[in-house]
């Protein structure tokens, strides 16, 4: 292996993401506080660590097309969650075990070893026909800088309890090992497969940690595990299975075995846009996720030379029931301008003009007084213009939430669907941010989300609450601009 070769792979790519940034700044679909690339595509979120007092965030990336091809990792930094800063990118495809067009550097994960930045990523080639997928390590020394490890692949063949499908390593430290989860696929059923290494290099396998019955479908892509709140949580995105697109587990893990006996069964977003999530525990002991908001529908912005954004992190915590909850962070709190706020308010089979900043780039929080409501549903229309419009419906009867693209921009298509749990029977809690190219929906005790992309123009600036079959009561309506973070 020659680490030259990476490093002038690492230089070619930087001069086209150079030569593409003039073209950038005349698009119009950019998103104005959602994480992106500076060009080019991503996909997955990767190696998420809060290391050296900083936030780092590597994400999947072909810096020579808006469409997906061979895998680099790029990276960025950020000391707030909000702004970010970009830095060289991290891998390029360089070695045998990883240099494919149709392959490259997949999915991993980040983790501190003594101070030294060390990433788990699956090298991806092609042989003949078929495809191999093997574990491989980087490391850094400052952090920027990473080397590919002279003994890669570290797992060159999957275990016998997985198939050719086998990647996107995440790893952590649970007592004097290290443990990483693999997905996979036998006999066209999902599962996750546990190892267990004490200095990332040499991996031992233990046993398949969870698989699917037939319920899950034939991959589970881009495992997570993790501690919280005295319990264990995997979250997986499940290939083949219709409208579900990152899925979450809450039981027990048992490190003797290396089993882990679920008893929860959740959805992490219902929305069309949101996929392969990836946690993290920051400086603040909050455990973090982060997706990938391009997950069904890409969009027209390969014509801007970019595709794909990231959703607004989320803490996750547990319920009292063991399900999860999904906050947006605090620290967004800092784009808001132009707050307005009123209280009280009855709408009766008629609909009210929300005042949102530019009606474009908003945030959106609201509670709505069951008891006294007696509409059947209600509906936001949002990002509308005089023919275009998203409609988010709240079925109060049936309690169920649809999130309809179908009239919201003339390319976007598809109604995602979820129950509405009602926690309480006496509140309905929404919080909403909208951004140039998305919205995400936040309800139910931010216990249900849809997140979904828009591609609407900025003339798609008007936003409404419309009540359905009676009178809806909004105890407290509050909205803010949202202003731009990127560079």
């Amino acid at each position: 292996m020659s680490q030259a070769i990476h490093r002038e792979n690492l230089l070619k790519a930087k001069k086209v993401i150079d030569e593409r940034k003039p073209l950038i700044k005349k698009a119009k679909m950019r998103q104005r506080y959602h994480f992106m690339a500076e060009e080019g595509w991503i996909n997955d979120p990767n190696g998420l660590i809060f290391f050296n007092n900083q936030y780092h965030l590597f994400y999947q990336y072909n810096p020579y097309d808006s469409k997906w091809g061979a895998m680099h990792w790029g990276h960025a930094v950020s000391d707030d969650l909000v702004h970010w800063k970009y830095l060289p990118l991290a891998l390029a495809p360089s070695e045998p075990y990883d240099n494919h067009k149709q392959g490259g550097c997949w999915s991993g994960s980040a983790i501190d070893n003594n101070g030294v930045l060390s990433i788990l990523y699956t090298g991806t080639t092609n042989y003949g026909k078929g495809s191999v997928q093997t574990q491989c390590l980087a490391t850094s020394e400052d952090a920027i800088h990473f080397n590919k490890y002279e003994g890669n692949p570290v797992i060159k063949t999957p275990p016998v309890t997985g198939g050719i499908n086998f990647r996107d390593p995440k790893v952590w430290k649970y007592k004097d090992y290290f443990y990483m989860v693999c997905g996979t696929s036998k006999y066209k059923l999902g599962k996750v497969v546990l190892y267990k290494s004490i200095d990332l290099r040499e991996w031992e396998y233990v046993n398949v940690l969870a698989e699917s019955r037939g319920e899950f479908g034939y991959m589970w892509e881009c495992p997570d595990f993790y501690p919280l709140g005295g319990k264990y949580v995997l979250m997986f995105s499940p290939m083949g299975v219709r409208d579900r697109k990152s899925i979450y587990l809450v039981g027990d893990m048992d490190y003797r075995t290396g089993k882990f006996d679920y008893t929860v069964i959740g959805e992490i977003d219902w929305g069309l846009n949101f996929y392969a999530p990836q946690s993290f525990l920051d400086g603040k002991g909050r455990r973090l996720i982060v997706g990938w908001a391009n997950a069904k529908d890409w969009g027209p912005t390969f014509k801007e030379n970019w595709c794909g954004s990231f959703s607004i992190p989320r803490e996750v915590k547990l319920y009292d029931d063991n399900t999860l909850m999904f906050i947006p962070v605090e620290e967004f709190k800092q784009l808001r301008y132009d707050e307005r706020k009123i209280e009280n308010i009855r709408i009766s089979n008629d609909k009210m003009f929300i005042e949102a900043g530019d009606g474009v780039a908003f945030e959106l929080k609201m509670k709505i007084d069951l008891e006294k409501t007696t509409a059947d549903s209600f509906s936001l229309f949002l990002r509308c213009s005089y023919c275009q419009k998203t409609v988010i419906t709240f079925d109060i009867k049936s309690s169920g939430v649809t999130f309809d693209r179908n009239k919201s921009d003339g390319w976007s298509k598809g109604i995602s669907r979820s129950p509405l749990k009602k926690p309480d029977k006496k509140i309905l809690d929404i919080h909403i941010f909208s951004d140039q190219s998305s919205i995400e929906i936040f309800t139910d005790n931010y216990r249900t989300v849809h997140s979904g992309n828009v591609f609407a123009s900025n003339k798609n600036n008007k936003n409404y609450i419309v009540a359905n079959c009676g009178s809806v009561i909004i105890n407290k309506l509050s909205t803010w601009g949202m202003n731009d973070s990127t560079e």
